[in-house]
């Protein structure tokens, strides 16, 4: 068994479509990045490339890539679901949490939840979502931006 541990984080920006746990979510702002800048999936992407010793999300989709330009985060999350089961690994369990002070993302989690076990191709059982505030404080307290983290453990098939 191996454990990875992922973190991501994004400015808020207006004219941009919120997409977290590749489910769009309606707010007049959404997150910066090259591709749809999903902060959950994004972490979890780089918890997975952590555990089976495979670096981080930046060196296997760079920003300077184009073909990364706007991409779902789900494709990336598939990709790197790829090389997990290359690696001969399956997902134990994964569980996130995402900080945001708004909107309110507890009706979403449960997508949130679906899309992640669908594209990685594990039981929806193994995977957990959380949503938090920062009470105020820090930049996803003051609405500038949204974080996530993402904790996993794999095993050998």
């Amino acid at each position: 068994m191996r454990i990875g541990f992922g973190y991501d984080v994004h400015r808020l920006v207006e004219g941009r479509r919120l997409i977290i746990g590749g489910v769009e979510i309606p707010f007049p702002k959404g997150l910066l990045g090259h591709s749809d800048a999903d902060v959950l999936l994004h972490s979890v992407c780089d918890a997975i490339l952590g555990a089976i010793g495979e670096g981080d999300i930046g060196r296997h989709f760079p920003d300077t890539d184009t073909a990364y330009k706007d991409i779902s985060s789900l494709k990336l999350l598939a990709k790197v679901s790829g090389l997990l089961k290359d690696r001969g690994y399956t997902i134990s369990n994964i569980d996130s949490t995402i900080i945001a002070e708004k909107p309110r993302l507890a009706e979403y989690t449960a997508q949130m939840k679906k899309n992640i076990a669908a594209t990685i191709g594990c039981d929806e059982s193994r995977v957990n979502i959380k949503a938090t505030t920062s009470e105020g404080l820090g930049f996803a307290g003051i609405g500038k931006g949204m974080a996530a983290y993402a904790a996993v453990m794999v095993e050998k098939k």
